[in-house]
């Protein structure tokens, strides 16, 4: 019976190394999997091969897989941990003496030895790591099934891919070799789902509306001096929207009935609007009107009134930036055309404006050139839009981007007999 402690402590020990296997195989491919990514393993399971078919059965629940294997390598190790101590125990060791090795040497383990050294090595190698390992993540997904709807909580894969390529966009960063561009739009997709549609959206007083009861002529010719090819038709208010009017829907109706069409209201033509809740993620709200084949959403508050509208190219500017057409150019700060006239960018500050006609302007609500001619016509400005502010005659000339913003402003002084102090151009946004 002398012999029998020994004995026993050695079983223990070698039921700790039995353990300790097949944890480290299931941490590396915790992390080889989402290294590898779904395409890389298509690519392994189209071998016709034993790997081949096992990784194809790994393809059909990869989250179910890693996530299996997750909790598989925690029991491993709370087995592994245990029959250390018992064997520690069976030394006859003092008991403080024993908690201390067997904690430290648990810590050891269970971060060098399980996690960071096999985990360092599959996100080099990610193919080599589930070749080891892809059995393994079979074996623990199939014996994780009868306690699967026990588990709380999402599976941990989403987080952890997103933590990859944090990681490697981090690797990107410290990079020479990969332009800031590619960096910047790798950090742009992976906040997305953290961008709200508020965010993006063109807020409610910069909406162009039409009124209900506009007949087609006119609504064709805010098509054309705004440069949008969708406008909502609106009654009383914004938040009594009628519709969404599409300019290729104007054009088709029209060429086919012909110009005496044009006294008709817009009402017969207009779409059902789509909404969409302003905290909802530009993420969520891409696979939706991708999904929809849908390019403009009103966006909608807490209380269910209008707070504006967004479109796909609104979501698209978050990964690669403002978008531009051909019609766009980029002209000198201030220009001056001759004959008292100058040509300036709607973003002018006030003060600066003054200044080039030897005036004191000055103005509590607003900053810019362009800001001065909205509040004197009281709408949003478009092109040809102008107003005589201060002594000054304010035209918006050119409008850029997407949105169809006002870029640049005409601006010379003002002439005794000259009343055009305001025109009826744009409608209310």
């Amino acid at each position: 019976m002398s012999g029998s402690p020994d004995a026993l402590g050695v079983l223990l020990a070698l039921l700790a190394v039995l353990a300790l296997v097949p944890a480290v195989v299931l941490s590396a491919g915790e992390a080889a999997v989402p290294r590898l990514g779904r395409s890389g393993l298509v690519e392994m399971a189209v071998v016709q091969s034993p790997l081949g078919r096992r990784v194809n059965r790994v393809l059909a629940d990869v989250h179910g897989a890693v996530a299996a294997a997750a909790w598989s390598r925690v029991a491993l190790e709370a087995v592994a941990v245990v029959a250390l101590t018992l064997a520690l125990e069976t030394a006859g060791l003092p008991w403080w003496t024993t908690l201390l090795v067997a904690g430290g040497t648990a810590v050891a383990l269970g971060l060098l030895v399980i996690r960071f050294l096999p985990r360092s090595l599959a996100r080099r190698h990610p193919r080599g790591a589930v070749r080891v390992a892809a059995g393994g993540l079979l074996l623990a997904r199939a014996l994780s099934r009868p306690v699967r709807p026990l588990a709380l909580g999402a599976s941990p894969v989403p987080d952890r891919s997103a933590e990859e390529l944090r990681e490697m966009v981090e690797r990107f960063d410290e990079s020479q070799s990969i332009e800031e561009e590619d960096r910047a739009l790798v950090r742009s997709v992976l906040g997305l789902g953290d961008t709200r549609v508020r965010s993006v959206m063109v807020p409610r007083t910069e909406m162009i509306v039409l009124p209900a009861g506009t007949n087609l002529r006119k609504a064709l010719t805010l098509f054309l001096r705004s440069g949008y090819s969708r406008i909502p038709v609106v009654g009383e208010s914004v938040d009594d929207l009628v519709g969404i009017l599409y300019l290729k829907d104007l054009l088709q109706y029209r060429h086919t009935a012909g110009e005496e069409v044009d006294a008709e209201p817009v009402e017969a033509l207009v779409r059902p609007p789509v909404f969409v809740p302003e905290s909802k993620p530009v993420d969520d709200l891409l696979r939706d009107m991708q999904s929809a084949s849908s390019h403009i959403a009103m966006v909608v508050d807490e209380y269910g009134g209008v707070a504006g509208l967004v479109t796909i190219e609104d979501a698209l500017e978050e990964i690669v930036g403002e978008l531009t057409d051909e019609h766009d150019r980029s002209g000198p700060e201030v220009e001056d055309l001759g004959d008292g006239t100058y040509r300036v960018p709607s973003r002018l500050p006030v003060d600066e404006l003054g200044e080039l006609f030897d005036l004191e302007l000055t103005d509590d609500e607003v900053d810019t050139a362009a800001g001065l001619l909205a509040k004197a016509i009281g709408k949003v400005p478009l092109a040809g839009s102008s107003a005589e502010v201060s002594g000054l005659v304010v035209t918006a000339e050119r409008v850029q981007g997407r949105r169809r913003q006002v870029a640049t402003l005409l601006v010379r002084r003002a002439e005794r007999h000259d009343d055009r102090t305001s025109n009826d151009q744009g409608e209310r946004r």
